[in-house]
């Protein structure tokens, strides 16, 4: 154990500078209200971010309001206001941290000469100007500075290191070298700061930062070739977003650090088990979904429908994972059940629910299993339990929707009913609810038929096909007694696929406390 503590103290702390707030707000469609920044903002703090960077002072009243809120409830972690070397950015961003218990300015000017040409229209003399005196300035207010010369992997060297000389000589205590157009390629981008370094008058007494752009899918590798080469701070956004491609993604970053921290020599504070829970809520709050191939946070990241891998998955995880998911938050569901998938497999998810089949009945199973695969494509679990019904003999789920309908427009309460049927004793019951919306109205009506108190917890419609007869899924994901149980659908009406799914979603809770009866041969 001593051992193990001294390898781990004797690993380089990476600073993790968060700008989902600022930079990933600026994606298009991201935009989120004031007091939205605030509840993310207490999340980056939760999941052990070193630095927030929540906007752009200067933008808007409510930005500024909400900036000056997250100072002062937020003072555990460092603020960085963030700003145009202009002194009116500068003034506002200063007054918006006050309050923070430690803080910093960022500021940032063009670097590239096609910058300098086309949208500052000024001399590299001029730039060199604007940056002394305005680093001179923000200095009067805060003792840290840190400051971006922007586009700097397509600046010419000697300009570059004219630019970062003239920041450290008025104080500046960071510099961050970004590569704001994500054109660096990693083995050119590591080595760069160790010529700063060498060239700049002041360059080995300050810190160094660096900001990295996905537009060739190389943020993340061009940030850990900067860390190689002795960067101490990484600005990432959580789900990677951002202008265009986005930023380096936090998670795939500090995932990264974490699994592969002993060849790296590295380290940082990010509390893993946070990391799902924070994608989660910035991709619900900005709804910029996660796509399924996303690393880490991914619906399909530690998910496997290939026989061959969950085979061995099933006998020992690290066959085929890397990392644990449910450190990181992540619910266990790495079995995707589809054409590919193998008798084990069926049998073990089949085994999840309290489920044991005899010999010709798994048997009859996995035939009526792929059949149906091949027809769907992924066999859901509600699917499946119905289909263990089919070969049992006996109902597989305590609940079953059989009816549903919704009246719904434009001028009206929304308003359900469904038909329920309790399939342990075949008893049929139906219920009427209304709400804003037809799914709420809907689930209103479940929650009667239904005796779990399941919080219903997050939704996802996805279309499978395009064309007026495309099929959507809906995946349900509720809380019950502590845990998060997933329920899917798939139909060509969608209210119809949420509802289903949800039902799923309450038969797994129920199933998972073993409060339904026992199917045949367990």
């Amino acid at each position: 154990m001593s051992e193990t503590r001294e390898n781990q103290s004797s690993k380089r702390r990476i600073r993790i500078f968060d700008t989902t707030l600022r930079d990933g707000e600026q994606a298009p469609g991201a935009s989120i209200r004031p007091e939205q920044k605030i509840v993310i903002a207490r999340q980056l703090a939760r999941l052990g971010v070193d630095v927030i960077e929540p906007g752009f002072a200067i933008s808007s009243p409510g930005e500024f309001q909400a900036i000056r809120q997250i100072s002062r409830e937020l003072q555990g972690v460092e603020i960085c206001g963030f700003a145009r070397c202009v002194r009116d950015d500068i003034d506002a961003a200063v007054a918006a941290t006050r309050e923070a218990a430690r803080r910093r300015l960022h500021l940032f000017i063009s670097a590239s000469q096609i910058h300098l040409d086309f949208q500052l229209r000024k001399t590299q003399d001029e730039v060199i100007q604007t940056i002394r005196s305005m680093v001179a300035y923000g200095k009067q207010f805060v003792d840290e500075i840190e400051f971006s010369p922007m586009d700097a992997s397509r600046s010419s060297e000697e300009f570059l290191y004219r630019v970062i000389e003239s920041a450290i000589d008025e104080g500046a205590t960071v510099i961050n070298v970004p590569d704001t157009m994500g054109y660096a390629l990693p083995e050119e981008f590591g080595p760069l700061f160790e010529r700063i370094r060498r060239n700049v008058r002041g360059g080995d007494r300050i810190a160094y930062s660096t900001h990295c752009h996905n537009d060739l899918g190389l943020a993340v590798a061009n940030s850990l070739a900067a860390i190689r080469h002795g960067v101490a701070q990484v600005e990432v956004c959580v789900n990677g977003i951002g202008e265009r491609a986005g930023n380096c993604s936090l998670e795939e970053l500090v995932m990264a650090i974490q699994t592969r921290g002993e060849s790296l020599g590295v380290e940082t504070g990010i509390r893993a088990d946070q990391i799902y829970e924070t994608s989660r809520l910035v991709s619900r709050t900005m709804h910029v979904p996660i796509a399924y191939n996303k690393p880490i946070v991914g619906r399909n990241a530690f998910q496997h429908e290939s026989g061959i891998h969950q085979d061995g998955l099933l006998k020992n995880r690290n066959t085929y994972e890397i990392m644990d998911p449910e450190a990181m938050g992540i619910p266990r569901s790495m079995i995707v059940l589809g054409k590919h998938s193998g008798r084990h497999a069926i049998k073990h998810r089949v085994a999840e629910y309290g489920f044991r089949l005899a010999d010709q009945e798994l048997e009859d199973l996995y035939r009526r299993f792929k059949a149906t695969a091949d027809e769907l494509k992924i066999v859901t679990d509600d699917v499946l339990l119905k289909l263990v019904g089919e070969s049992s003999g006996v109902a597989a789920e305590p609940y079953a929707l059989l009816d549903l309908q919704v009246l719904a427009g434009t001028q009206r309460t929304r308003i359900a009913s469904v038909t329920i049927r309790r399939n342990e004793d075949g008893s049929e019951a139906s219920y009427a609810a209304s709400g804003e919306g037809p799914l709420e109205a809907v689930i209103h009506c479940i929650r009667q038929a239904v005796p779990v108190e399941a919080e219903f917890e997050d939704l996802e419609l996805h279309s499978l096909s395009t064309g007026e007869g495309a099929f959507g899924e809906a995946v349900v994901t509720v809380q019950y007694q502590g845990a998060r149980h997933q329920g899917t659908a798939v139909d060509r009406d969608i209210i119809l696929a949420a509802a289903r799914a949800y039902v799923s979603a309450c038969n797994a809770a129920l199933l998972s406390g073993r409060s339904f009866g026992e199917a045949s041969g367990q």
